[in-house]
């Protein structure tokens, strides 16, 4: 599937911004295969500084973090939420997102490189959420601050 283009997103400013305030993310399709981008994304945040929780539906840990099958069941705040799933799910993530972001006091959803679905972004956006689309989480981080 090919990725469409985003028209909802972050400028430079905005994601600067936005990894100046979190410090716990969230990562929906955090897999355990150290040749997965996920797992190098998520190593390099981790080694950055922050607080990665691997969402994942098998593994009880990952990168020695434990590891949950939703967000829904994260006890302790989640800043962003980092997606690294196929573009047709990521409504269905943005949706579980919309229901918890007060309770869990999330601020932003990423959507990693290749990843972009503009009717998710925008109730996202409209929600009062950051929004990034079809941006890396590690190649950003490194642009700004390295």
């Amino acid at each position: 599937m090919e990725c469409e283009f985003p028209t909802v997103n972050s400028n430079k400013d905005e994601i600067k911004a936005i990894f100046e305030e979190i410090k716990t993310i969230a990562i929906v399709g955090l897999s355990p295969d150290s040749e997965k981008a996920s797992y190098r994304v998520a190593e390099y945040l981790k080694n950055a500084g922050f607080k990665i929780v691997p969402i994942y539906p098998k593994e009880d840990e990952i990168l020695g973090e434990k590891v949950y099958r939703s967000l829904v069941e994260i006890p302790f705040d989640i800043d962003m939420v980092d997606i690294f799933r196929k573009p047709d799910a990521i409504a269905k993530v943005v949706d579980e997102v919309l229901k918890i972001k007060d309770e869990k006091n999330i601020k932003t959803v990423w959507f990693q490189l290749g990843l972009a679905n503009n009717e998710a972004a925008q109730k996202a956006k409209s929600a009062g959420l950051n929004v990034v689309q079809n941006k890396c989480t590690k190649i950003e981080h490194k642009a700004i601050f390295n």
